[in-house]
């Protein structure tokens, strides 16, 4: 009989809650708004033998890489940074190696690595999630081939500081070290371009969240050039199609689209974070497009309550790598300064009522 390798048989299977989205999409950390305008006008203008065509990836590439200040041979475009974080594990990781993540943080980095039959070695985040930098290097080892670090980090929001992230690639010569950085937009700050920035470090960023792509599933990996074309050998010349190529320019062109998104976005992580302290739950400051808060018991209720007024946000309670420390945590996406504004009137709506419940039952 036909079987899986066991280091397959052993995964947890990542399966997000994509069903039954509708309404206010706060739960997947997307754009609310979409996309730039001037994408949507390329898509229309595709035809038939545009799709008949294989794609041809590396004149976008080139683009990328201009717009990044890097050259071509040292960027790859990825089927979102899912593949990224694949092809990285592809590269470098053989069964008995370790990989080494911060927990609680994006799940595939851990699926990927257990897929080639690496060990996965969680690093707990210290006091209010602060990043752990003493223990991560206490558990870097001649077996350490991977270290991927989401900055910001999801579902945290917490942001490391680039002169960390330079020490443990210091630290862990042997391994490669990701750097995830898919909310860069709302941070504001990359080691992409940083000049000491070690052959072993490589950034992933996404087209995913401020750039309203999260349909087309295209990212990008950066690297030494070295190092990339070794990656190369393991990726797919035809992995990121037609249309997400023939978006990708446009929706670069279309920064003032994209920064004015941001600006929005800052703002309303500001005004979300004032609200839920004025309503006394505990939360986050947060450095991305989303803030994690701790609702408690209730955190299934809150969800549901706001479900049925139509605003959708992603319980985080039961993240099984966090060591409970995101129990009663949820979620929530913050978007354009409308649907900020729909969330926070919501929120306390949903909070009085919770409140009154808790209160009855007393």
């Amino acid at each position: 009989m036909l079987e899986a390798r066991a280091a397959v048989k052993s995964l947890h299977a990542y399966r997000p809650p994509l069903a039954g989205r509708q309404g206010l999409r706060l739960d997947f950390n997307e754009s609310t708004i979409g996309c730039s305008p001037r994408v949507l006008v390329r898509l229309r203008s595709l035809d038939a033998e545009a799709l008949a065509r294989y794609p041809e990836r590396a004149p976008v590439e080139r683009e990328a890489a201009d717009f990044l200040g890097l050259n071509a041979a040292q960027v790859l475009l990825t089927n979102g940074v899912d593949e990224a974080i694949h092809l990285l594990c592809s590269t470098y990781l053989e069964p008995g190696d370790e990989a080494i993540i911060v927990v609680p943080t994006f799940a595939l980095y851990a699926i990927f690595a257990q897929a080639e039959g690496a060990s996965v070695v969680q690093v707990l985040s210290g006091e209010n999630f602060a990043f752990p930098l003493e223990d991560l290097l206490s558990r870097i080892s001649p077996r350490t081939r991977l270290i991927a670090i989401a900055n910001p980090n999801n579902p945290t929001g917490v942001a490391v500081a680039s002169e960390v992230l330079l020490q443990i690639a210091q630290a862990a010569p042997r391994a490669a070290v990701l750097v995830d950085e898919a909310y860069f937009e709302f941070h504001g700050e990359t080691i992409l371009n940083h000049a000491a920035r070690p052959e072993n470090l490589f950034v992933a960023r996404t087209f995913s969240k401020a750039y309203g792509l999260a349909g087309l599933r295209i990212g990008i990996l950066a690297g030494d050039a070295g190092q990339m074309a070794m990656v190369r050998r393991v990726a797919s010349p035809y992995n990121v199609n037609a249309v997400a190529l023939a978006a990708l320019p446009e929706a670069l062109k279309d920064q003032e689209y994209v920064e004015h998104y941001v600006a929005e976005v800052q703002r309303g992580r500001a005004m979300l974070e004032r609200e839920l302290s004025n309503l006394g739950l505990q939360y986050w400051p947060s450095r991305a497009n989303f803030v994690l808060a701790r609702v408690g018991p209730a955190h299934a209720e809150f969800v549901q309550a706001l479900r049925a007024r139509g605003i959708l946000v992603r319980d985080r309670s039961s993240d099984r790598s966090s060591d409970q420390r995101c129990e009663g945590c949820v979620r929530l996406t913050v978007g354009s300064d409308e649907h900020t504004r729909t969330l926070i009137g919501a929120l306390s709506e949903v909070i009085a009522k919770l409140g009154e419940r808790r209160e009855v039952r007393a």
